[in-house]
């Protein structure tokens, strides 16, 4: 039997991230477990069709743990401008890092990178233990601890469990917290191109009736796409031969940068919208997907996770400190505070968008494209907007503020 304080249950981006500002901060003893065996090192002569769009405010998170240089040297692409528009009218948005005086809007980061950069950080820390590939196939709470049996029938017990093992979580099946949401008669086909034109270091984002589709800049002139729409067609455009995808995303795209020259293989994943009832029961938090799950639209999905990762390791950290229990349900509940509300309102808010932009009812396309243009004009307004989604303002940890720890 292996006793530890923490005990992540998953060892992705998210859960990783909350392991190495845990483990920087504090003397508490951390197991991450994961399905996954540890990542190799990524190859330069291909990208992960899986990429994320990292904000202002994660990437301060990356920063602050140590790990925003490794990524950067293995590869990153910043995106400093975002054109968005309506395939169904004449509605504009254009955003532009100059006008918030700020070197970009974030940066496209393939999700592969990250991993790996956060795995070979987890591997600095004493204080860590990382056991993978391994799977969780029994869970006990008992006497204020929690007892997991993995499948090797090894046995681990923590005084916190935390919950970072995706949207279809077994920590939170374990736990019979509950979820409210529901599928998306939507799916996200991704992939990877070399387009004729430049991207100019800008996100574009046509949207269409079935869906938003995304060309979001790599590097050497490759651009990243993530193409939403209902699953019958996201199907179809996976099976096509790559001429006939090729001449389809060039349509789609109404051909913003010219013709596709090579596509990379594709891959389809379903869309869902959910959030569970409760963050945390004594000696457990979920974060991340585990806890809720949003519409890709926008790009926010592994920002929130970040943030809830930053914002449970500052109440450990700060319960640590004052020689409270980290497991206690007081403790706990202000992690679910801090992060429930914030995160209920932008899964609203991307809801609301992709219903808004699905409508094909001519009131609402009207006042759609008008409003789009209106909020263009208004600089204001525009940057107040762009400012939140780059998470420049709210209730920031101090692990993603901008101030270095």
């Amino acid at each position: 039997m292996s006793q530890f304080d923490i005990v992540i249950v998953g060892g992705g981006m998210v859960g990783a991230t909350l392991a190495c500002m845990l483990a920087g901060e504090t003397d508490l003893s951390i197991a991450v477990i994961d399905n996954a065996a540890p990542l190799k090192k990524p190859s330069i002569n291909s990208f992960d069709i899986r990429v994320s769009a990292i904000t202002r405010a994660s990437e301060n998170i990356f920063k602050n743990i140590g790990v925003w240089e490794k990524i950067r040297t293995l590869r990153i692409s910043p995106y400093r401008d975002m054109h968005v528009w309506d395939a169904k009218g004449n509605g504009v948005l254009h955003f532009d890092s100059a006008d918030l005086a700020e070197p970009t809007l974030g940066h496209i980061i393939e999700n592969r990178v990250m991993q790996y950069a956060l795995q070979q950080r987890l591997k600095s820390f004493e204080n860590v233990t990382v056991i993978a590939p391994a799977s969780c196939k029994k869970m006990i709470e008992n006497d204020g601890q929690v007892v997991l049996l993995l499948e090797n029938d090894k046995v681990i017990t923590a005084s916190l469990l935390v919950g970072a093992d995706g949207s279809r979580s077994w920590v939170r099946q374990q736990a019979n917290i509950m979820v409210r949401g529901w599928d998306y008669d939507q799916a996200a086909l991704v992939t990877y191109v070399k387009t004729e034109k430049p991207h100019q270091e800008t996100a574009w984002q046509r949207f269409m009736p079935n869906g938003p589709l995304a060309f979001l800049p790599l590097t050497e002139g490759y651009s990243s796409i993530v193409w939403s729409t209902i699953p019958e067609h996201a199907d179809e455009l996976k099976t096509m031969d790559e001429t006939e995808f090729k001449k389809a995303l060039c349509v789609a795209s109404d051909n913003i940068l010219g013709e596709i020259l090579s596509c990379a293989e594709r891959g389809v994943f379903p869309l869902r919208f959910f959030a569970v009832e409760n963050y945390i029961k004594p000696n457990l938090a979920l974060v991340g997907d585990a806890a809720h799950t949003i519409h890709p639209l926008a790009g926010q999905g592994v920002n929130l996770g970040l943030a809830d990762a930053a914002a449970l390791a500052q109440t450990l950290v700060d319960a640590s400190n004052e020689a409270k229990a980290i497991n206690s349900k007081s403790v706990l509940r202000r992690y679910e505070r801090w992060r429930k509300a914030d995160n209920l309102a932008m899964m609203v808010a991307m809801d609301g968008l992709k219903n808004m932009f699905g409508s094909e009812l001519g009131l609402i396309r009207e006042l759609r494209n008008s409003g789009m243009n209106i909020v263009n004009n208004l600089p204001i307004v525009k940057n107040t907007l762009i400012k939140q989604a780059m998470g420049l303002t709210g209730d920031l940890s101090r692990f993603a503020s901008f101030n270095s720890l």
